[in-house]
């Protein structure tokens, strides 16, 4: 597990660092404020769906029926589920162009109206990138039941990788339109890439057709996950509605620290996946071990990054954004996000866990709870806390779902979580108690905290060990 998921994880290394050089270089050229947050609102949906898709939902839903396929059958059910998935992706591009208006009122209802008309123009043109988002989902299903992971991990730096080069050749003369087009091109750059290996494995332009019945079997392995998908991306529209009405940049802040503070998520994606494929191979009785090994490998992942991510928060803002009015409020924003990010970590595991026995409703259920409960917080903390009650929501709602999941699925005494909550909780407690004492100078900080995070990694390594066999608590 370790190994593949480290493979994976590093082809990802270059794609994540275009994904944050393209969120920086956005701030940097039109800075924290009402155009940034009117372009964001704009590529609200398409990325929202980006997300569910590369999460792995089109993947929890098709692997076991892949795997179940025949091989003389394959190369004939690909073409009709590559069919079948590109019009739904037309479909949906069609349908958020024609509603734009209506959508970006509904996301960004505390936007001006000229700021409205840009995004606008921004959503028509990013609304045709969902098309190629669909297939490369789609194509991935084939390749992660082969062990074939690593193609896959390059599509994050060609989606983000055009958006990179235009923001960065054009600077603050970049319009939101050329930057829309630059996404829509990374995204067909990102299925493309895959399109040989997927020819190799079977794809025939001239079986190109409607399964309606293989569509319809889709839909129900499909159905739960999407529900809980949209249930997170419900409240994360609540989250952007909320922030709208909190002040010009806000949303800004907001995305950049998801984006910082799920840097850490892409090895654990890479560990996701990995563990999904593992787990609907094996035999019923497998599974816990693999769980077991899988949670220690996400601590491991987790809380050195949540650690050095906590205390050097400060440092990263005033070195990423030297200057930038607005971003002065992103740091203790990011600590919040740090300590949500442990526990997300944990919650994407045990939804894998059901997933590999074919349920799919129990972590929809799960999902439903911690997102009522972050969007029952969120207004209330909002309006007490300001932007930090919209983060401290997300913790909220990220611990219901996990402790809603290890209930339903009787885990709690077969995970030993109380050695993982303590790994984890000792060394941020640690940290947000060593704030104060911390030097001022950014370089300075910098390097403490990566300490920090370097000792927190071989400390956790040393008592989890997931590179061991797990045996039972």
């Amino acid at each position: 597990m370790l190994g593949a998921s480290g493979a994976l994880t590093l082809v990802t290394v270059a794609g994540l660092a275009a994904g944050l050089g393209r969120e920086w270089l956005l701030v940097a050229n039109w800075g924290a404020g009402a155009r940034t947050d009117a372009f964001l609102v704009a590529l609200f949906l398409p990325e929202a769906i980006r997300m569910m898709l590369g999460g792995g939902l089109l993947s929890s839903a098709a692997m076991a029926w892949w795997q179940a396929l025949p091989a003389h059958e394959r190369p004939a059910q690909l073409s009709r589920f590559t069919f079948g998935m590109a019009s739904v992706g037309a479909v949906l591009a069609a349908l958020c162009w024609l509603a734009r208006d209506g959508l970006l009122r509904l996301i960004g209802p505390g936007l001006d109206a000229a700021h409205l008309v840009a995004a606008e123009q921004a959503l028509s043109v990013l609304a045709w990138s969902l098309p190629a988002f669909v297939l490369q989902a789609a194509w991935s299903v084939p390749l992660h039941a082969d062990g074939r992971y690593l193609l896959s991990g390059f599509a994050s730096l060609a989606y983000n990788l055009p958006a990179v080069v235009c923001l960065a050749w054009l600077g603050r003369d970049c319009t939101e339109t050329a930057v829309a087009w630059s996404f829509v091109g990374g995204a067909v750059f990102s299925a493309l890439i895959l399109l040989p290996d997927v020819r190799r494995m079977g794809l025939r332009w001239r079986e190109l057709r409607w399964s309606g019945a293989l569509m319809r079997q889709m839909g129900a392995q499909v159905a739960p996950l999407l529900g809980s998908a949209l249930t997170g991306q419900g409240v994360a529209l609540l989250e952007r509605i909320v922030a709208s009405y909190l002040g010009d940049g806000v949303i800004t802040l907001l995305n950049l620290a998801r984006k910082l503070a799920n840097l850490p998520l892409v090895a654990l994606t890479a560990v996701s996946q990995v563990l999904l494929g593992l787990m609907s191979r094996g035999q019923a009785a497998d599974r816990d071990p693999l769980l077991r090994q899988g949670l220690a490998a996400s601590t491991l992942i987790t809380t050195p990054a949540a650690l050095g991510l906590l205390m050097s928060a400060p440092a990263l803002v005033a070195l990423l954004f030297p200057g930038v009015t607005g971003t002065e409020r992103l740091a203790p924003l990011l600590g919040w996000y740090a300590v949500a990010l442990v526990i997300a970590g944990w919650n994407a595991l045990l939804a894998r866990y059901c997933h590999a026995a074919g349920d799919t409703r129990l972590p929809f259920a799960c999902d439903l709870a911690g997102s009522l409960a972050q969007a029952v917080a969120m207004p209330l903390l909002a309006w007490a806390f300001g932007l930090m009650g919209l983060a401290a929501a997300t913790l909220i709602g990220v611990t219901v779902t996990g402790a809603m999941l290890l209930h339903h699925n009787g885990l709690w005494p077969r995970v030993n979580l109380v050695r993982l909550v303590l790994v984890s909780a000792l060394p941020l407690v640690a940290g947000w108690l060593s704030l104060t004492s911390l030097p001022a100078e950014p370089l300075s900080r910098l390097a403490v905290a990566t300490a920090a995070g370097v000792l927190c990694l071989g400390l956790v390594a040393a008592v989890l060990r997931p590179w061991r066999p797990s045996v039972a608590p």
